[in-house]
């Protein structure tokens, strides 16, 4: 099965400020020992989108203006502390399919990129002009553009970044190496045959 070529997303964001955003804030350490990945939807965020008592606190994620956002802004470092690939996994799985931040962990990014999920850098200046944007108008529609490596809405386009080998990975639809390997077994089987074995 030939995994999809992404070049471009285009969908409504949703604004998250901040610095060091951590994989526990992102998906709680409880929600950890789901049976599937599919059973962490709606679990992103989920401490700081309810009190203690499970009553919404407001968060921007659960402002009906940014209902059905698929590309989430945030500020650097995003997906720092433990490495679990729960984090990303609760991003996708809530509906989103990219994120641009000023800079992330490098597991988080590995995760997403793995998962099909663009992780695009780009500086505070363009995320907080993008926010704002999207603040006055939510559904202000945002393109990437991973051939050129930009973010237009509106009227407006910046430069983004990303390491050449994931961007690659990605627009060649080559982002999942466990489906790879899949694809290659014919091919895996036969090199298998001619190996010497002891």
């Amino acid at each position: 099965m030939a995994l999809d070529k992404i070049i471009s997303i285009t969908g409504t964001a949703v604004h998250l400020p901040g610095a060091d955003i951590d994989t526990d804030r992102i998906i709680p350490a409880r929600y950890l020992k789901c049976v599937t990945f599919d059973d962490l939807a709606d679990k992103h965020f989920y401490d700081v989108r309810h009190d203690p008592e499970g009553n919404a606190t407001g968060h921007p994620l659960d402002d009906p203006r940014f209902k059905g956002a698929s590309i989430m802004l945030s500020g650097p470092n995003f997906g720092c502390g433990s490495s679990r690939e729960h984090a990303p996994q609760a991003i996708y799985r809530s509906g989103f399919r990219a994120i641009i931040a000023e800079s992330y962990a490098e597991i988080f990014f590995g995760n997403s990129t793995t998962l099909g999920m663009p992780c695009l850098s780009a500086s505070r200046e363009d995320i907080e002009v993008l926010g704002a944007a999207i603040e006055q108008a939510p559904a202000t529609a945002v393109t990437i553009d991973l051939k050129a490596m930009t973010v237009t809405f509106g009227a407006t386009t910046f430069a983004i970044t990303m390491p050449e080998s994931a961007r690659q990975a990605l627009t060649a639809g080559r982002w999942d190496p466990i489906q790879e390997l899949l694809d290659s077994e014919e091919r895996i089987r036969a090199v298998g045959k001619t190996l010497p074995y002891v």
